[in-house]
């Protein structure tokens, strides 16, 4: 059996010590790069490598680019083989921010070609909370080759956005706070508020009051509620960077409506072409 969106603490406290199975810690913090690494320097559940969204999970800002473009697929490969994926490895993603940066590299993988790659439900925060191991030990690693095969038909670039806008068939969803989505404030980027036509579905909405992601019915029901007519595979997300977003594909995903893809520039790519257009409100 192979985890594809999911898993929860108890079942990767059994696979600790299991050497097909291979643990990444993504904690960021946007407004402090070096935050995930003292965390991880500070205790991590063991054996995880350290992935940071600027480094290892982006490649370098362009004047057109968002604040996190696509890594370059053989940079990222290269990488992952050095962690000691490859195919043959259950790969287990997590951050202490229910899922906002780790849900990046899940993505990424699955752009790459690797489907078994899982999110850790609740995060770093609910494995303390259980009082499952913790330690500040490099773990030991067996480099191998990671072989991508690369699926660019999962995301889009600001021309495609901007056609679909136009179309009844399609819906674009921003996942960021709302706040941010009507314009109101703006912490990140230089230009408030939202592409005209989206929805704003944030993705803490995925989650419930203790921070794991809601069930699957809840959440396919929170998502059709919005969809209506509109096929899976016909939405797009959105957030600030390409990062957040990602979030909502893996709860779709999850809830049995896969296929939706990615914006990767999203509103921090949007806003360099004054040319494109920006609404503001609900």
């Amino acid at each position: 059996m192979i985890f594809t969106t999911l898993v929860d603490t108890v079942t990767l406290a059994r696979h600790l010590d299991d050497p097909r199975w291979v643990v990444v810690d993504c904690r960021f913090m946007l407004t402090d790069p070096e935050a995930g690494r003292r965390l991880y320097a500070a205790g991590h559940i063991p054996g995880a490598r350290y992935a940071h969204l600027n480094e290892d999970l982006s490649s370098p800002i362009t004047a057109s680019s968002g604040r996190h473009p696509l890594p370059y697929p053989n940079t990222l490969a290269e990488k992952l083989g050095r962690w000691g994926i490859d195919k043959t490895k259950q790969v287990i993603v997590y951050d202490d921010s229910f899922g906002a940066m780790a849900a990046r590299l899940w993505w990424l993988l699955r752009w790459l070609g690797h489907e078994a790659v899982a999110l850790l439900d609740g995060g770093f925060p609910k494995w303390q909370r259980e009082k499952y191991p913790v330690t500040q030990e490099p773990p030991r690693i067996q480099p191998t080759q990671f072989h991508a095969t690369v699926d660019n038909s999962m995301w889009v670039d600001a021309d495609y956005v901007l056609q679909m806008l136009h179309k009844q068939d399609q819906l674009l969803m921003d996942v960021r706070a709302e706040e941010r989505f009507r314009g109101e404030v703006e912490p990140l980027d230089k230009i408030a508020g939202h592409i005209p036509g989206a929805i704003n579905l944030p993705y803490e909405d995925n989650l419930d009051f203790s921070g794991e992601f809601m069930s699957d019915d809840a959440l396919r029901g929170h998502y059709l509620a919005v969809l209506k007519d509109i096929a899976p595979d016909k939405v797009v997300q959105m957030c600030g960077s390409g990062v957040t977003a990602c979030h909502n594909i893996l709860a779709m995903q999850h809830a049995g409506l896969p296929g939706a893809k990615l914006y990767v520039g999203s509103w921090s790519e949007w806003i360099t072409d004054t040319q494109r257009p920006v609404a503001k409100g609900a």
